[in-house]
């Protein structure tokens, strides 16, 4: 019973993250705004079923064939494709598109075939194949048929509530974070059945301070290259404010600490895994290493919503110089650069010297001048009130605490 019971949330679970910005729930809401919900619900509850239990039957005859090991390790593979294949997101096609909003026949017939046929090869079917390969089928095919049922009555009821606010984006980055954490956690069930040790025993005994060094500099390299081309992009036939560039100028002097800065960031992990030097001793073990990895991954991904949602704002500003207040912008006016210093933090935790402190003190200096000096004051000669305005609501690094009473902030003024 208890192994049922296992089966069904962890698969109810995975199935309905699966399900968040799928095209499924594109074709829910679809045939939702011509019939019932009721009849449409039905509908992708009989396709659903059929689909799920032809899955966990797969699914179930490779788990008794192929070693739990490989089926854990392949399995998560599987995940993390899965959350990029859910990064990239989901559409209809004219086919389904006609299929979910011209069909004349009943509502039930309807869906029901509609779903059948979106459903097959889909993700939430092999996700529920791969399910299906690690716990008992009964339990996968009852909690991955609900959670897609759910995930598609939530998408009806929200997006008919919502409409066009449903934050499309945040869902889709979400399902697939879910997507990865998943996958990480087979991955260390697949360590664990072919090792005989636990996963973060194998983890542990691999992830010496070299190895943490190497991971430090090769997800610098890939930090360097992923921000320097999301920051191409993002200024991309953009209007600049207006600010002295010279040698001698904060903007001049903030780009040279930067650069000192991500030479020495990159220098000092590959002196330790080379043994020129050695990392600081209470922070060379490996949970420091993961902790520094999740770490600079999150301000990787901070850095680069803020130069997408930036870019964005500029595009649609066009020609005109366009103050960028949403998404992140919403309550921090630098998400861009506390994004820096976070990566920064996390590169110094993974490899942690004192050339790496200085790195990191080097680009919080940098940051500040680029922001104090260059940036802001920029902004608000070009701006002026709009920016002011932005200004007593925001905060510059980390969002405010409370937003200054417009009557208080008109008085000092």
């Amino acid at each position: 019973m208890n192994s049922v019971l296992s089966a069904f949330l962890i698969s109810f679970g995975v199935i309905f993250v699966a399900e968040l910005g799928d095209k499924s729930q594109l074709m829910a809401l679809t045939f939702a705004t011509r019939y019932r919900t009721w009849p449409v619900l039905i509908g992708i509850t009989i396709a659903t079923s059929v689909v799920h239990l032809v899955s966990v039957a797969v699914g179930f005859g490779l788990g008794a064939t192929i070693p739990t090991g490989w089926i854990a390790l392949v399995a998560a593979i599987a995940f993390f494709g899965f959350g990029a294949w859910t990064l990239r997101g989901d559409s209809l096609s004219e086919d389904e598109q006609q299929k979910a909003s011209r069909t004349t026949r009943s509502a039930l017939v309807a869906v029901t075939v509609a779903f059948f046929l979106a459903e097959l090869g889909d993700k939430t079917m092999l996700a529920t194949i791969t399910l299906a390969t690690q716990h008992g089928w009964f339990g996968v095919w009852l909690g991955s048929t609900l959670g897609m049922v759910a995930a598609d009555a939530l998408a009806i009821v929200i997006g008919r509530q919502l409409g066009k606010r449903l934050p499309e984006r945040t869902i889709r980055y979400g399902a697939a974070v879910g997507f990865v954490v998943f996958g990480a956690v087979l991955l260390f069930e697949a360590l664990a059945e072919l090792t005989g040790r636990s996963g973060w025993e194998v983890v542990t005994d691999s992830l010496d301070h070299h190895t943490g060094a190497w991971i430090a500099a090769g997800l610098g390299v890939v930090a360097i290259v992923a921000v320097g081309l999301g920051r191409r992009w993002a200024r991309a036939g953009a209007r600049r404010s207006a600010m002295r560039t010279g040698v001698g100028s904060p903007s001049w002097w903030s780009q040279v600490l930067v650069g000192l800065g991500v030479v020495l960031g990159l220098v000092a992990p590959v002196l330790v895994a080379f043994d020129v030097i050695q990392p600081i001793a209470p922070f060379s073990s490996p949970g420091w290493i993961v902790t520094g990895v999740g770490v600079l991954l999150l301000g990787l991904a901070l850095v680069l919503a803020a130069l997408v949602q930036m870019g964005s704002a500029r595009r649609k500003g066009g020609d005109s110089l366009a103050l960028t207040s949403n998404g992140l912008y919403a309550r921090v006016r630098n998400p861009a650069f506390t994004g820096m210093v976070i990566a920064m933090a996390g590169a110094l935790v993974m490899a942690p010297t004192a050339i790496g402190v200085l790195a990191t003190v080097l680009i919080v200096a940098a940051v500040q001048i680029q922001t104090r000096a260059v940036r802001e004051p920029g902004l608000s000669q070009a701006l002026g009130e709009e920016y002011a305005a932005y200004v007593s609501r925001t905060g510059r690094f980390l969002p405010r605490l409370r937003t200054p009473h417009p009557e208080r902030t008109s008085t000092d003024a």
